[in-house]
């Protein structure tokens, strides 16, 4: 954890071996083994992103205070350090949002042919690649994050989400969604809402836009998830009012500055930033024809009940607490690599992180050894090192929840253990632990901690461990590690969540579905199905 190789025990060599030389210098003086080696730091560069001392809104394709010129300050996590000053919207500002939107919508966006939609959502892609290291800096300093992390998945993935709908913005009609087989809107042919015919098929209700959609987004993946919900939005012709959370906001704010430079109308895509007031006052606003939501469960069903009854549509990606099961045929080091992965991957701050370790008996033992092995390599510290691992907590509110929940763990009996490890003197900072011995009747095997917090639970029979792994009220993702083909099919036919991966974890592509059920949400987000969440079929 410190950053030094870690030293592996050598075997003790057979009776009569003869040890090895010494080794000498070119004076015949023994050499010393000398101090574990350690990585020099490699601090990527703050000076390329630009951070200005104010932000405002982003309304109507221009930027502007908020109406009663309220604002609040973004800190980076790591240091404690005021990054800039950033508007609060109100509710004259959702307003004039939520008009703006429907102004572009009526007038320019959902009239325009899907190809020359496809055309503005090619920019920004190419824009986003243009800039990527300026993004992936400014999102290590507003959360936190590693930047190997920010430059290596969150940039790149970003981007490939609008290549991909871009693609389909003149395609709709193939995408299989609407009333009728091969029927749908004529993309590049027609306008949003005009019917056509592929194929020959019969005529029938063509999927339209459904107006202007509310999107609110979380902390943990700032960029990524702003365009998991606009570029699907945008393809099918919808205009967006996002809000991003307000303890991450600047890469929100640098995308809309990227739509400026891409030429997209004005009103097209609106940046609203500020707390929970704000998301309320774009869910409750009578303008707004759908409502995507990313964030936790409770807040989830807030929404739920607020949109109840106005026809709004909503989609919902909440919360899990996902099992990463191991079997005794897995390759055990490839799955110590998916376990680091699945749950110490973005410092645990994941919806679908595999907090719930299920190892067979048999080889449990050995699971958790080669585990405590790996982590002892992982180095916590400056989010903008290349060579860091875990960064920073995302906020003060997020730490103590972290904190609260492994001391319940404690208390309740579970066995704590975290490689040594010496946390910064200023920032928000908790160590990669792992809890073994852990009940399924334990807080910290039930709750979502949101942290790099894993709870190691055992099982006999693939039986046992589909029932441990489903006895939970979330059912967004799993992971199932094994050398059986037809065993990862038989857990995945039975195992109660939206993503299963089989042999890998945190795997994410453009093109594929994600989602949960239960109290995980509902709706899917990604691939061809998330098309579907923005048309009216």
């Amino acid at each position: 954890m410190t950053g030094k190789r870690a030293n592996r025990g050598q075997s003790a060599r057979p009776p009569g071996d003869v040890a090895p030389a010494q080794s000498t210098d070119l004076a015949g003086a023994p050499l010393s083994a000398g101090p574990a080696w350690d990585y020099a730091p490699a601090p990527e560069s703050r000076d390329i992103v630009s951070i200005a001392a104010e932000y405002g809104l982003f309304t109507g394709g221009e930027f502007g205070p908020a109406a009663d010129g309220r604002q609040f300050p973004t800190i980076n996590p790591a240091t404690e350090e005021p990054l800039a000053l950033v508007a609060v919207a109100g509710p004259a500002d959702v307003d004039r949002a939520v008009a703006a939107a429907r102004h572009a919508y009526e007038d320019v966006w959902g009239p325009m042919p899907g190809a020359e939609r496809a055309k503005y959502l090619y920019r920004i892609a190419r824009i986003l690649q243009e800039r990527a290291r300026e993004f992936a800096v400014l999102e290590s300093l507003d959360n936190g994050k590693p930047i190997r992390e920010s430059r290596d998945v969150d940039v790149p993935l970003a981007a490939a989400h609008f290549f991909y709908y871009a693609g389909w913005a003149d395609k709709l009609e193939y995408a299989g969604i609407g009333g009728a087989s091969g029927v749908g809107v004529t993309g590049g042919n027609g306008g949003a809402g005009r019917t056509g015919v592929a194929g020959g098929a019969g005529r029938g209700m063509a999927p339209r836009p459904l107006g202007v959609a509310g999107q609110v987004i979380p902390w943990n993946f700032p960029l990524l998830m702003a365009a998991w919900k606009l570029a699907p939005a945008l393809a099918t012709g919808n205009t967006c009012v996002l809000k991003p959370a307000e303890t991450t906001p600047l890469t929100a704010l640098l995308l809309a500055e990227v739509c400026q430079q891409a030429g997209l109308p004005p009103g097209v895509v609106n940046v609203l930033t500020g707390a929970g007031r704000t998301g309320s006052a774009l869910v409750n606003h009578p303008g707004v024809d759908k409502i995507a939501f990313t964030g936790s469960t409770e807040v989830g069903k807030e929404i739920s009940r607020a949109v109840a009854g106005t026809g709004k549509r909503l989609t919902l990606e909440l919360g899990g607490k996902a099992a990463n099961v191991v079997f005794d045929d897995a390759p055990v080091d490839q799955a110590v690599e998916g376990i680091v992965n699945g749950i110490f991957f973005n410092q645990g701050h994941v919806c679908c992180a595999g907090s719930r370790l299920l190892v067979q008996e048999s080889v449990a033992d050995t699971v958790v050894e080669r585990l405590r092995d790996r982590l002892a390599t992982l180095r916590l510290g400056d989010p903008l090192d290349k060579n860091t691992d875990i960064g920073a907590i995302n906020s003060r509110e997020q730490l103590d929840k972290i904190n609260a929940l492994a001391a319940a763990g404690q208390a309740e009996g579970a066995q704590r253990w975290s490689p040594p490890c010496q946390l910064p003197e200023r920032g928000y900072w908790f160590p990669p632990t792992v809890f073994t011995g852990v009940s399924q009747s334990y807080r910290i095997a039930r709750e979502e901690i949101f942290g790099p917090v894993l709870s190691v639970l055992t099982f006999r029979t693939p039986e046992e461990a589909v029932a441990k792994a489903n006895n939970t009220p979330y059912g967004l993702s799993a992971g199932v590690w094994t050398e059986k083909g037809s065993r990862i099919l038989w857990m995945a036919q039975r195992l109660r969540a939206g993503v299963v991966w089989a042999n890998t974890y945190n795997r994410f592509d453009p093109a594929s579905p994600f989602g949960g059920y239960r109290e995980s949400g509902f709706g899917r987000e990604g691939g061809r199905h998330g098309l579907a969440a923005y048309l009216d079929a």
